[in-house]
């Protein structure tokens, strides 16, 4: 253990504390979560100096501090910064002969341990130029001298930026930076303070002791609020529970087993392997807890299911609820080693240090301090604020662009895509009429009305504030509707429109601009170039390592040259063997006809308003090779 500790430590102290931190740089990004690492790695590699403000010691937020190592990736699109991650994952753990296939009851889910997560965004982090400030936390914003004033472990600092970028998990620096923002069904000034948002969950990581639960991680005593935790712990997992047997809906409550299952994660400190097919459950020794312990979960506030919106408004609050969270999570902790008789407890491998919550906690048990120190050091925070922009992204929208090529329905792409999703909308509580937005068209029942018919692309004028300057939003604090957001909060999306910020604020201090100023294509042909899927359209003659992939990814979404033949239904999956349906076929390696030249050329100059200066053309050229000149040329 202590070999661990300290490993993680030196991984820490050498690749992380670059060059000394300085007072100006480019990009600050607050928050170094999925959205705001990705967002760092990618400005830095197209040059800007960037500093990551984060107040844990961990990068990733959700899918590492908040500990959802599991990935909730419907789509099973691996894309951009997101799959060169999911690919040093799948080689830190195939060299160990470990398989990430290992949750949601099947063999194509991906995890991982968030201490390994943590390690390799690390990794990646420090082969860019990006200086980061741990256990730090922005102040406030000058938007006039463009600085920040920045609580570190040490003292207060001022830093001075071109671009500002909100990735916290909350959106907190919106309304320091003067930024409209929604926040639950309002907008800002005017917040309804008695509306709702989504559930928060401590998660836990948990893992089984084959000699018994060592004596400091066992739950001996219950905390506060026990008994009414029960009804929900055991509407959830029960010792005789149902087996669940890969049919839905699941009937509940399921056994342990069942449930270990769900969000099983590898394990590096038990020999052997396993995954998540039904034959492998009894093998797995490492989980995450997040699904019973929802907060408030089954707990009413004010005669309502959710979570009052002053949880993102008030610190007092926020305070208190987390508490209550973590709570409830402990106490579930306790209800499977008490009352389901399991030699299950918090993983002495995971976290180690107590999270800050519990340090501020003056009458927190003695007993429970080992446990709580290996526990993640935030929650999981499914919504935060949301930016206001001039363009809101509604579920209808989602829903629409969706049908691309699906069922007979034909093209509905949108040409300014910086990233693909593929998640349900799935609300954990404040899903009532009153609690939804309603002047954007949307109701409960717009949540199975509008409900995506597979991936859909994300625009990105939902990153760009209606006016501030010199700002731009990533992680869960897009300009969207709250029931897209429960669509975009997840950690694959999180971390490419994360990545489409990098890029854009990227591009808008090289060419002193306002984020609102730059053109979308060339973000759009940076982040193709960087292996990013941005359009529905698959062919079968252009795949992802094909030389032209990149420009024809733009030709689709622009029209610029049309294919032979279109998909006959949406061609997101690309990695995905379970994809059905017809592709198309666009021919790239076919000589291109002078009339296709012609009106390529003529729908990119309408396309840019200006005129093209074409080269010389003295040999014939492949359908792919034009495609890529005219993109180079517009760009």
């Amino acid at each position: 253990m202590k070999k661990f500790l300290l490993a993680i430590w030196v991984l820490f102290a050498t690749s992380i504390c670059n060059a000394e931190i300085k007072n100006d740089y480019d990009l600050i990004i607050a928050g170094g979560g999925t959205g705001g690492t990705a967002a760092a790695v990618q400005a830095s590699r197209l040059g800007v100096s960037v500093l990551i403000v984060e107040p844990t010691s961990m990068l990733g937020g959700q899918a590492t501090a908040a500990g959802v190592s599991t990935m909730d990736d419907m789509s099973r699109i691996e894309s951009g910064i997101y799959k060169e991650f999911i690919d040093r994952v799948k080689n830190y753990y195939s060299a160990m002969k470990k398989s990430i296939n290992t949750p949601y009851w099947k063999e194509h889910g991906k995890a991982f341990e968030p201490s390994v997560g943590d390690k390799i965004l690390k990794e990646m982090i420090s082969e860019t130029s990006v200086d980061i400030l741990f256990h730090s936390n922005i102040l406030e914003v000058n938007n006039e001298k463009k600085s920040v004033k920045v609580q570190t472990p040490e003292n207060i600092r001022e830093f001075n930026f071109k671009i500002l970028i909100d990735a916290t998990e909350y959106g907190d620096i919106l309304p320091m930076a003067g930024a409209r923002y929604r926040s639950g069904n309002s907008i800002s000034p005017n917040i309804n303070k008695n509306s709702f948002i989504q559930d928060i969950t401590w998660t836990a990581i948990i893992r089984f002791y084959p000699d018994g639960i060592p004596e400091k991680l066992k739950a001996k005593n219950p905390l506060p609020d026990y008994e009414r935790g029960l009804k929900n712990y055991k509407s959830y997992v029960t010792k005789n529970g149902f087996d669940f047997q890969g049919k839905y809906p699941v009937k509940m409550p399921v056994n342990l087993i069942s449930h270990n299952a769900y969000r099983a994660v590898p394990d590096s400190f038990t020999p052997g392997s396993y995954t998540g097919a039904r034959k492998n459950w009894a093998k797995i020794t490492k989980t995450g807890v997040n699904w019973a312990n929802d907060y408030p979960g089954m707990y009413m506030i004010m005669n309502h299911y959710g979570l009052n919106v002053m949880y993102l408004e008030d610190k007092e609050a926020r305070e208190e609820i987390e508490r209550q969270a973590l709570i409830k999570t402990l106490n579930f902790i306790y209800y499977i080693q008490n009352e389901l008789g399991a030699d299950w407890s918090v993983d002495e491998n995971e976290y180690g240090e107590l999270p800050e919550i519990v340090k501020n906690w003056k009458d927190f048990p003695e007993e429970w301090k080992e446990i709580a120190r290996h526990m993640p050091p935030i929650p999981y925070v499914r919504e935060s604020r949301r930016v206001l922009g001039n363009y809101t992204l509604n579920a209808k929208a989602v829903h629409e662009n969706s049908l691309s090529w699906r069922n007979g329905h034909k093209n509905q792409e949108i040409s300014d895509s910086i990233a693909i999703g593929g998640y349900n909308l799935d609300l954990h509580g404040g899903d009532d009429d009153d609690d939804i937005e309603n002047e954007l068209g949307e109701n409960q029942a717009a949540i199975w009305g509008n409900m995506p018919q597979g991936p859909f692309q994300v625009p990105m004028k939902i990153l760009i504030p209606e006016s501030l300057d010199n700002f731009i939003a990533a992680e869960k604090n897009l300009s969207m509707s709250r029931l897209v957001s429960s669509a975009l909060r997840l950690q694959p999306i999180t971390m490419m429109t994360g990545q489409a910020a990098g890029a854009l604020a990227a591009v808008a201090i090289k060419h002193n601009l306002q984020p609102r100023e730059v053109k979308v294509i060339q973000v759009q042909k940076i982040l193709a170039e960087a292996d990013v899927v941005l359009s529905l359209c698959n062919y079968s003659d252009v795949p992802r390592d094909h030389k032209n992939f990149a420009a024809i990814q733009i030709s689709n979404l622009y029209g610029l040259l049309r294919p032979r033949s279109y998909p006959s239904m949406t061609g997101a999956n690309i990695n995905s063997s379970g994809s059905k349906g017809q592709k198309g076929r666009f021919a790239p390696d076919k000589f291109i006809t002078r009339k296709e030249l012609d009106e390529m050329v003529a729908r990119a100059e309408k396309i840019t308003g200006t005129k093209l200066k074409l080269p010389p053309l003295g040999v014939t050229m492949t359908r792919g090779d034009a495609v890529e000149m005219i993109v180079n040329l517009i760009n």
